[in-house]
């Protein structure tokens, strides 16, 4: 059994050896990668079907390289291991699990125990293990009353990328008041309202203003919207 880690921080992958040979006597082969892209290529030359990944890494995320080593290797399992729960890279992971994959998402505040009951859970018994608070926020962005649907949040990064009305209606194939209406259910649902100016202006740019209170929440990061403009020159043929 071979078990890759991919991890830019040196302390938190020998961190992560130790816990992956303490709890899966199993493994015979550990490797470690330091970025996403190295990752890459360590998954693809071993051939290993089983991954612990990082999120957040200055050279190809996390969430990039999952995505490419599940492309080559749909049966890969994947164990992400991150300090972040925002909600961003919660539905950034999600757009990419391919149907049927074994997947865990913990968070490095999970202690030792916990660490190791996710890569026997993971790894050996092909079950997905989410922590409690991934799995609140998941719930949170099913489209429930207060969070964002997948064709909201979808037009709220068309919205970041700087996109006008009228442009994400054709990208999405809406009409116009689709568009609108949509945004009116955005905007109620992250609480954005103008507020009375001096002047006859308010004192808000609504489609600004919820890029903002998004950013301050966390729905967005700089992946959701990096993948959002490599899609979008990728549709525009750049």
């Amino acid at each position: 059994m071979k078990v890759l880690i991919v991890e830019d921080d040196p302390l938190h992958r020998s961190y992560l050896h130790e816990a992956v040979r303490a709890a899966l006597p199993e493994c015979d082969t550990v490797l470690e990668a330091e970025n996403g892209h190295a990752g890459e290529v360590q998954a693809r030359q071993s051939r290993a079907e089983h991954v612990v990944m990082d999120l957040q890494m200055s050279e190809r995320n996390g969430i990039e390289a999952a995505r490419t080593i599940w492309r080559e290797r749909p049966d890969t399992k994947i164990l992400f291991w991150s300090n972040y729960s925002d909600e961003a890279y919660v539905r950034g992971v999600a757009r990419i699990v391919p149907e049927g994959a074994t997947y865990g998402y913990v968070l490095k505040s999970t202690s030792d125990e916990r660490l190791k009951l996710a890569l026997r859970g993971v790894f050996i018994e092909s079950q997905c293990v989410i922590d409690r608070e991934v799995r609140g926020i998941q719930q949170k962005s099913l489209g429930t009353a207060h969070g964002l649907s997948d064709a909201e949040y979808e037009i709220l990064v068309d919205v970041a990328l700087g996109l006008t009305d009228k442009a994400i209606a054709q990208r999405k194939k809406l009409s116009l008041r689709s568009v609108q209406n949509r945004l009116q259910q955005l905007y109620e649902k992250l609480d954005v309202y103008d507020e009375p100016g001096n002047g006859p202006e308010g004192w808000y740019n609504l489609r600004m203003r919820a890029v903002a209170v998004a950013l301050l929440r966390k729905v967005l990061n700089a992946s959701a919207l990096e993948r959002g403009e490599r899609e979008l020159r990728s549709a525009r043929g750049n």
